[in-house]
């Protein structure tokens, strides 16, 4: 397939550079130094004991590199408004475009099933609607990831999770397509992990919890996922897991989950920061729109009252304002 990674850092970089060993013709939507990097070495996956160095194609203008069979979005949600700018010449009619982002996805309103509530406005997550008109609801893929990773310098990406690189994908409408079974062939070809799943959405709110109920205390405190396991802040991410839980259910996903099972005595919680802190760290850009005040819209449309939730809301949107990194 001809696939272009559209923002090819630690996740993109890791899936693009699999997906070019794997015989792909792959291309890559970067900037500044990591695109100097590429350009002149290739892009280089570590992975274990495995070193992968991919000849993939760099740009920072997706003019230079045409029409694609797909289009993964690896950039951020806080991020896509550039994307919208620019995307156009990687599309085709039917040219599926997945994107690969933590939290509420903008699309998510569109191919809701009649069985389910109607979602909030989540117009914030499209401003102007740029990404509607640029893509297309009928190009959106919805698409989540499990995978660890991180630039170790420009060019050259660490996966720290060699065995759990998973990239569930499908239509909006959770219809099958042979645009979906092509895409999901690739991936699975190249080494990633892709299930088929009845119910993106289920797997939207499912990554969703860890974010909404746990980054955000890491944020909070500025510390790894290992504070997660202190007595004091495993209790408050049980009750914030439990009402982000209410949510999700309130609006027709009942998870197979629990403040125990996330949460309990047996539970490893890894030496790690999550992105979210990472960026207010690093001063980038936070997806605060996507992982906090969208589910709490959600939360507020169906009437469940969510004390934490709304506490941990107020307070990750004054870190970030004062900082200049996020605009309420």
């Amino acid at each position: 397939m001809r696939i272009c990674v559209y923002g090819a850092g630690a996740i993109g970089g890791n899936f693009a550079a699999r997906l070019s060993a794997a015989g792909n013709e792959v291309s890559v939507v970067v900037r500044g130094a990591h695109l100097d990097a590429i350009r002149a070495r290739g892009l280089t996956l570590l992975s274990g004991d495995k070193r992968i160095v991919a000849p993939v194609r760099a740009s920072d203008r997706p003019a230079d590199l045409g029409p694609q069979d797909a289009v993964l979005v690896t950039m951020k949600s806080s991020g896509q408004a550039a994307l919208a700018e620019s995307v156009g010449p990687l599309l085709r009619t039917d040219t599926p475009v997945a994107f690969v982002q933590n939290g509420i996805p903008w699309w998510y309103g569109h191919g809701l099933a009649a069985s389910r509530p109607p979602a909030p406005d989540l117009s914030r997550l499209d401003p102007g609607g740029a990404l509607a008109k640029a893509v297309g609801f009928d190009r959106a893929v919805g698409a989540v990831v499990t995978s660890s990773n991180h630039v170790m310098e420009p060019g050259v990406v660490r996966n720290v999770s060699p065995d759990r690189n998973t990239l569930w994908v499908a239509e909006t409408d959770d219809r099958p397509s042979p645009r979906i079974d092509a895409l999901r062939a690739a991936l699975v070809g190249a080494g990633i992990a892709s299930p088929a799943t009845r119910d993106i959405r289920y797997d939207v709110w499912h990554k969703l919890m860890a974010n909404l109920a746990g980054s955000t205390l890491c944020l909070i405190l500025g510390q790894p996922t290992t504070i997660l396991k202190t007595a004091e802040i495993n209790r408050l991410c049980r009750r914030a897991h439990a009402e982000a839980l209410a949510v999700a259910a309130a609006h027709g996903v009942v998870l197979d989950d629990s403040p125990e099972q996330r949460y309990g005595p047996t539970r490893v919680y890894p030496d790690h920061r999550p992105s979210i802190l990472q960026d207010y760290e690093l001063g980038r850009p936070m997806e605060v729109e996507s992982i906090v005040r969208a589910p709490l819209a959600f939360a507020r449309s169906a009437g469940v009252d969510t004390p934490t939730l709304d506490a941990i809301e107020s307070i990750c949107v004054s870190l970030s304002a004062s900082k200049g990194l996020y605009t309420p």
